[in-house]
C-alpha cells in the first residue's frame, strides 16, 4: 500500500517560480521592480545543509557540540536537568542518556501570550514559542515589529543556559494570514479547485518568504485533511474530498520548506535555506472523516481505510521532508489520536519512517480526561508514551515540566522516550539551519505584501472559482459581463468585506469583517475594471426603491458565510447566513443577477433559487485579492476550476462523496463551467 511516488506537477517541466506572471493567453508579464531578480526558489548560498551523518551526533557522541552567534557550546549527554535553582537534579547517574534538561527546553511549546520574560518558561522551559489566533505584538502590527517581538523572545533563548534557539510557530495557513499587510492566499479548498500542483507550490515559496520577513521560522501548515463531510467547521482547510486531489496539493511542501536534493533520505526532515521554514502536516490522521463531521469528533473506519484514504497525503508529505506532523484532536473507532501509540509510534514512525516532530495540537493533551485536564499528569503520560515529541502546553507550561520530571523519576515515561523526542526536536532545528541565522532576515521584509506576491495570489483566485451556471438558456450565456454597461447594482453581505473575503485564521484565529488588512474587495475591483461611463450603484442590503428601477444592465449578488473556525464552524444546516437567499431572490425577480457565493463549503441551493438567477459562481474564500474575481466575471480570464468537492442537494443526503454507491448530487465533483465549453467535468 505504501510504495507510493511523490506527486508530480502538471506538465512535469520545471517552472520559473514567481519571476514571472502568465496571462490566459500564456504571455509572459515583465518582472515586477526588483523583488522579481530574487530567485525565490533557490535556497540561500552558502547555508548549511544537515546530512544524516551529522545527525550522528545526536546518537553516537557523549556531547553535542553546535554553533550559536556567541561561540561553540557543548551539551553533555550525562548532565541532567537543573531545576530552575539551585544544582543540576539528575535522576540517575549511570544513565548516558540524553539530559532530562531538553525534556523541559523543547518538548514545551507556550503560547507568546504566556512566554514572559521574566518567569521560567523562557529562562529554561520553552523549546518553543508559538503565536496563537490575534496575540501580535499590538493592533496592526507590521511584520518588522513581529520581527522585533520574535527575535526578542530569541535573544532570551540564546542567553538561557544552554543557548538553543526556540522554534516560533504560527498558523500561516494561508500566506502569513496572522500579521497585518501580508498578502492573503484562498484558503485550501479553493486552492483544491485549482487543480495546479505548481501553483501551490509557488504560493508556499511567498508564504515562506513573508513568513520569514517576521522572524518567524515556522508554520502550522498545510492541512492535508481529506474532507468528507461539509459540515465540518474545517472544511475550507481542506484541499478537497478526493485523496488523490489532496496528494497533488502537497506540492506546497516544496514551496515552504524547499525541494529535498536527489537521495534525499525518506523520512527525514529537510529545509533549504534561510528562504524556507519549517512546515507542519496535519491533522494526523482521519480528522476530516469524523462522524457526522463533528471537529474533535470520531472517525469510525477500518485500518484499511483509515490508511486508503486519509493517510496517503501524509505519505507524500514524508517524502518531501516534512519536518514536523501534528496529531488530531479527533479519535479513530473510539481512541483519541493523541494518546494513540499505535497510529503515532507503529505506523507513522515505525512503518512509515517519519524522522520528524510528532507535535500535539493546541491544549490537546487536557482533552485526554474526562473532564478536561482534571488529571494532567496522566494526559502527559499518555500522550508523550504514545509517541508526541512537543507539545502546545498552553496556559500549563510549568505543571508540565513539573509533572513530566516526576513522571520520568518515576520510570512511567522511559527515559528512551525523551530521547527519540529531544532527538527529533534538535534535528528539526539543525536542519532548518537555527543555530546559524536565529534572527530575522529584515532584507525581506520589502517582499511583505508586495505587488508579486499579490499578483500571483490573484492568478490563485482566478483560477478557484467554479462556474455552476451560465444563463437561463445554455445557448445565450449570461458571462462575461460588459464593462462598459450604463449601470449596475452591486449588493450582498460580501461584496465589499476584505473580512468576509478572507474567513478563518486571518489577523484572529476566526477572522472579522470589514477592514481588516490591506486588500481589494469585489466591490474596489468592479469599480476598478468597469468603464468610466458606468454607473455603479453600492448597497449591501437593496431597497425597495433601488430595485424598483428599470434601469440596471445586470446586478452582482456576493453572498456567503460570516467567518469563522475549528468548532465554531460545525453546522448542520449549511444556508446561506444574513438571509442571503432572500436576498438574491428580490435582485433576482427584477434584475439579471451574477450570483457570487463566498464560502468555505457548499451551502443550499434550492432548485427555486437556482433557475431565477442567470449566473452562479463558487469563489470560497478568495483572500485579500478580490480582483482576481472581477478579472475572470469580466472575461479577462477563463473560468479553469472545478469542483474539489460534491455539491450537495440537501444536507440530509451527507455525507456524500464522489465513489459513492448512492450518489445523486446537484453538482458533481470535478464540476465547472467554462467560456469555451458548454460544460466541463473534470
Amino acid at each position: 500500500m505504501f510504495n507510493i511516488n511523490k506527486p508530480v506537477l502538471d506538465d512535469g517541466e520545471p517552472k520559473d517560480d514567481l519571476k514571472f506572471m502568465k496571462n490566459i493567453n500564456g504571455e509572459s508579464r515583465t518582472p515586477i521592480s526588483n523583488e522579481s531578480a530574487i530567485e525565490l526558489s533557490k535556497p540561500e548560498e552558502n547555508v548549511p545543509k544537515f546530512t544524516v551523518q551529522e545527525e550522528a551526533l545526536l546518537q553516537n557522541s557523549t556531547s553535542i557540540n553546535y554553533a550559536i552567534a556567541n561561540g561553540m557550546v557543548s551539551m553533555e549527554k550525562h548532565e541532567l536537568v537543573n531545576g530552575g535553582e539551585g544544582e543540576p537534579r539528575r535522576l540517575d547517574e549511570n544513565k548516558d542518556t540524553t539530559e532530562l534538561s531538553k525534556a523541559s527546553e523543547d518538548p514545551i511549546s507556550v503560547s507568546v501570550k504566556d512566554a514572559k520574560p521574566e518567569s521560567r518558561n523562557m529562562t529554561e522551559d520553552a523549546g518553543s514559542v508559538l503565536s496563537v489566533g490575534g496575540s501580535a505584538p499590538f493592533k496592526n502590527a507590521l511584520s518588522s515589529d513581529w520581527a522585533d517581538m520574535v527575535d526578542g523572545f530569541q535573544r532570551l533563548a540564546l542567553d538561557s543556559r544552554l543557548g538553543i534557539p526556540i522554534i516560533y510557530g504560527i498558523d500561516a495557513v494561508h500566506g502569513n494570514s496572522g500579521v497585518y499587510g501580508t498578502t492573503i492566499f484562498p484558503h485550501n479548498v479553493g486552492l483544491g479547485a485549482t487543480r495546479d500542483a505548481d501553483l501551490i507550490r509557488r504560493i508556499g515559496i511567498a508564504t515562506a518568504l513573508e513568513v520569514r520577513a517576521s522572524g518567524i521560522n515556522y508554520t502550522f501548515a498545510p492541512c492535508v485533511a481529506v474532507c468528507r463531510d461539509p459540515r465540518w467547521g474545517r472544511c475550507y482547510e481542506s484541499y478537497s474530498e478526493d485523496t488523490d486531489t489532496v496528494r497533488k496539493m502537497t506540492s506546497i511542501i516544496a514551496g515552504l520548506q524547499g525541494q529535498p536534493p536527489e537521495g534525499h533520505p525518506n523520512g527525514y526532515p529537510f529545509v533549504a535555506g534561510r528562504n524556507n521554514i519549517i512546515a507542519c502536516a496535519k491533522h494526523f490522521v482521519g480528522d476530516g472523516g469524523t462522524y457526522r463531521g463533528i471537529n474533535e469528533g470520531n472517525t469510525i473506519l477500518s485500518y484499511e481505510d483509515l490508511e486508503r484514504i486519509h493517510m496517503v497525503p501524509f505519505l507524500d508529505c514524508i517524502s518531501q521532508g516534512i519536518s514536523t506532523i501534528m496529531a488530531s484532536y479527533s479519535s479513530w473507532n473510539g481512541h483519541q489520536l493523541h494518546a494513540h501509540h499505535f497510529l503515532l509510534t507503529e505506523v507513522l514512525k515505525d512503518k512509515l519512517g517519519f524522522q520528524g516532530v510528532v507535535l500535539s495540537d493546541w491544549e490537546a493533551l487536557n482533552r485526554l480526561s474526562n473532564p478536561r485536564g482534571s488529571n494532567y499528569r496522566y494526559c502527559i503520560s499518555a500522550a508523550v508514551n504514545a509517541g508526541i515529541d512537543m507539545v502546545m502546553v498552553g496556559l500549563k507550561h510549568e505543571q508540565f515540566v513539573d509533572d513530566l520530571m516526576l513522571l520520568v523519576e518515576s520510570g512511567e515515561i522511559p527515559m528512551a522516550r525523551i530521547d527519540d523526542a529531544v532527538e527529533r526536536i534538535l534535528r528539526v532545528k539543525f536542519v532548518a539551519g537555527l543555530f546559524e541565522y536565529p534572527f530575522a532576515d529584515r532584507s525581506l521584509l520589502d517582499l511583505v505584501g508586495c505587488k508579486l506576491h499579490r499578483e500571483l495570489a490573484c492568478e490563485a483566485v482566478r483560477k478557484s472559482l467554479v462556474l455552476l451556471k451560465n444563463g437561463k438558456d445554455p445557448k445565450k450565456p449570461f458571462l462575461p459581463l460588459h464593462k462598459n454597461a450604463k449601470k449596475i447594482l452591486v449588493t450582498g453581505t460580501h461584496a465589499d468585506d476584505l473580512g468576509y473575503q478572507c474567513g478563518g485564521w486571518t489577523i484572529t484565529w476566526y477572522g472579522g469583517s470589514g477592514n481588516i488588512t490591506i486588500g481589494t474587495t469585489i466591490l474596489d475591483a468592479i469599480k476598478n475594471a468597469v468603464g468610466g461611463e458606468t454607473e455603479v450603484i453600492h448597497e449591501k442590503y437593496p431597497s425597495p426603491d433601488t430595485l424598483a428601477g428599470q434601469d440596471f444592465s445586470y446586478a452582482i449578488v456576493a453572498v456567503g458565510e460570516d467567518p469563522y473556525a475549528e468548532f465554531t464552524g460545525d453546522n448542520s444546516e449549511l444556508l446561506i447566513p444574513f438571509n442571503g437567499a432572500d436576498v438574491i431572490s428580490s435582485v433576482a425577480d427584477r434584475i439579471p443577477t451574477l450570483v457570487i457565493l463566498i464560502s468555505g463549503r457548499p451551502l443550499v441551493l434550492e432548485a427555486w433559487l437556482l433557475e431565477k438567477i442567470d449566473a452562479f459562481v463558487a469563489a470560497w474564500l478568495p483572500g485579500t485579492e478580490g480582483a482576481g474575481i472581477v478579472d475572470v466575471i469580466f472575461g479577462d480570464y477563463e473560468f479553469k476550476g472545478k469542483l474539489p468537492v460534491t455539491w450537495f442537494k440537501k444536507v440530509e443526503q451527507l455525507p456524500m462523496n464522489s465513489g459513492d454507491n448512492s450518489y445523486d448530487p446537484l453538482f458533481p465533483f470535478g464540476f465547472g463551467l467554462t467560456y469555451n465549453e458548454e460544460k466541463s467535468l473534470d
